[in-house]
């Protein structure tokens, strides 16, 4: 009997126990239920923290152009972008119309002919495109404000520029923004997260996302030729980033920033169907260049007297002027190269300027150093030279026996040098040589 009692006692706490186990587990899921009822889950974007950053670090760039009104006063909103890259172009520009209070007195005034965007790399530098800012008569910094009210603007001057690269550095005194850091273009691999952020169609500091979809793209510019030191026209070809983030007009010369809010690029060129054909349809194949192709050019910028910028001395264009005019006798009974030269005319960048070499003396330093007839010399011991008169007034300067290193462009065909009969493709060559008096005659 006591045994049958003490079990039934037992059977009783363990009932009990398990009323209390339910009764506890549905209290926990109904306040489980009603937590998640009442918290959201929020993924955050990879951006929101680099974008805060360097947002503020992102500016407009206004270039202003001095246009003929012809009497007309002014008109409305134009399409005035006569600017290199028809699809780098950056929008807002202001045009002249046929509408518009004026008189008939035709005049020349400045007006803002484009908008781009730049951003701060260092305390009082923009960096930008070239293209942004070419052909400007002046140029302005806008700071955007808070309050959507209108931007706060800065006199800016070109500090250095590169046109190949398509890279320009503003100096912009009195700029109070911070700098944004610069990062290594060299390190990005194809699929890292990457943000766009400037002045597309006047939407002031709009962040666009997306990858890097390839690296080292060499693309060529067509709308864009340009002489190489020698005066030799000369298509530009840039290796570019490709990114899916979105560039607009207007978007040219802002940032393109990593993760970590570094930069590096710069938001240069969209493609569009336009640029193929009207049927094409073009998405998302954007350009940016690489922020280690602009370094050099910001270092310039950061060496440059900011006290002369745009500007010339006196006694420098002076210096520039004497030496154009230094008269250049013969060079008989000289040290010579043993070369008869003449000056190239008209081939409008075809071929590059220089001493064009009509014929070589045979056995003489040139022949022997393997110059031929239709070679074009233009350099002569670093010194570039344009003109058959600056080559001899450097040889002019030379004693026997002096090596001198001569660089020629070489024509990959010559039909008749003495006439000038010469292919305009070839090559640069390096040759040197060692004077020697061909003529014993004294001068």
């Amino acid at each position: 009997m006591m045994k049958q009692g003490i079990s039934k006692k037992v059977m009783g706490y363990i009932a009990l126990a398990l009323v209390c186990v339910m009764a506890g587990t549905a209290i926990g899921m109904t306040q489980l239920g009603a937590q998640a009822e009442t918290q959201t889950v929020v993924l955050t974007s990879p951006f929101t923290e680099a974008i805060a950053r360097v947002h503020d670090s992102v500016v407009g760039v206004n270039n202003y152009q001095m246009v003929s009104t012809n009497g007309y006063g002014y008109g409305g909103f134009g399409d005035l972008f006569p600017f290199p890259f028809s699809d780098f172009g950056f929008g807002n520009g202001y045009g002249y119309g046929n509408r518009g209070q004026g008189n008939n007195t035709p005049s020349t005034e400045e007006v803002l002919y484009g908008s781009g965007s730049g951003v701060v790399i260092e305390k009082e530098y923009v960096l930008t495109n070239y293209h942004v800012v070419e052909e400007a008569s002046s140029l302005k910094v806008a700071v955007a404000k808070g309050d959507n009210s209108d931007p706060d603007l800065y006199e800016a001057q070109v500090a250095a520029s590169d046109p190949d690269t398509d890279v320009a550095v503003l100096y912009v005194p009195g700029l109070p923004l911070e700098p944004v850091v610069l990062g290594n273009s060299d390190a990005l691999a194809i699929g890292d997260w990457v943000v766009n952020i400037g002045n597309p169609l006047g939407f002031t500091g709009t962040a666009t996302a997306g990858i890097v979809s390839a690296l080292d793209r060499e693309i060529k510019n067509s709308d864009r030729v340009t002489t190489d030191k020698y005066g030799r026209n000369q298509s530009v070809v840039n290796k570019m980033i490709q990114t899916d983030a979105a560039i607009n007009s207007g978007n040219s010369g802002g940032g393109m920033f990593n993760t970590a809010g570094e930069l590096v690029g710069i938001p240069t060129l969209k493609y569009s169907g336009s640029r193929y054909s009207n049927q094409a349809s073009v998405e998302s194949i954007g350009m940016c260049i690489p922020i280690n192709e602009a370094k050099d050019t910001i270092e310039e910028a950061l060496k440059a007297d900011v006290n002369n910028l745009g500007s010339r001395t006196e006694s420098q264009t002076q210096q520039n002027q004497d030496q154009a005019q230094e008269a250049t006798g013969g060079l008989t009974g000289k040290p010579r190269m043993g070369v008869t030269v003449t000056n190239l005319v008209n081939t409008n960048g075809a071929l590059p300027n220089g001493a064009y070499v009509i014929s070589v003396n045979e056995n003489g330093p040139a022949a022997q150093a393997g110059m031929q007839a239709g070679d074009i010399i233009v350099e002569v011991n670093g010194t570039v030279i344009a003109t058959m008169s600056e080559m001899t007034s450097l040889i002019g300067e030379m004693h026997e026996g002096d090596e001198v290193r001569v660089k020629v462009f070489r024509p990959d065909t010559v039909t008749d040098a003495e006439h000038g009969a010469i292919s305009t493709s070839g090559n640069y060559m390096d040759l040197t040589l060692k004077l020697a008096v061909i003529d014993p005659i004294a001068h």
